[in-house]
């Protein structure tokens, strides 16, 4: 998503749950638990989009700091001119496998509909 924003000259803005453990962001811009940031090219630098972390610098009132965003962290994603985007339930949040070494892979998608109650991850429009 982050790629097809750039690509198509917007501006893409990852929404953070600040509270999940290992997330290291500026407190002062923390509301209600949650931070938006700007990750595109000219609001950052040293971007690094991990399978396990979004990493980078940014300035915040004049002082460069370094952010850490572990992946579960990241309750979405969208373009800020048009609002659309992908929110990411918990369900999509990377697991811990028994050995705690790497994330168990995640079960192959299943048709559902919303009435069985459905927690998937699904493309909504975020004004």
């Amino acid at each position: 998503m982050h790629e097809w924003m750039l690509d198509n000259g917007f501006t893409p803005h990852l929404v953070v749950d600040a509270k999940r453990e290992g997330v290291r962001v500026p407190e002062a811009h923390v509301k209600d638990g949650k931070i938006v940031l700007n990750v595109s090219p000219t609001a950052t630098r040293a971007l690094s989009l991990g399978n396990d972390a979004v990493t980078f610098e940014a300035r915040f009132g004049g002082v460069s700091q370094q952010l850490v965003i572990p992946v579960g962290a990241v309750l979405g994603i969208y373009a800020r001119e048009t609002g659309q985007g992908m929110v990411f339930g918990e369900d999509d949040a990377p697991k811990p496998s028994p050995e705690g070494d790497e994330p168990s892979p995640s079960p192959p998608p299943t048709p559902s509909s919303p009435a069985a109650g459905s927690k998937r991850a699904k493309l909504k429009i975020v004004k």
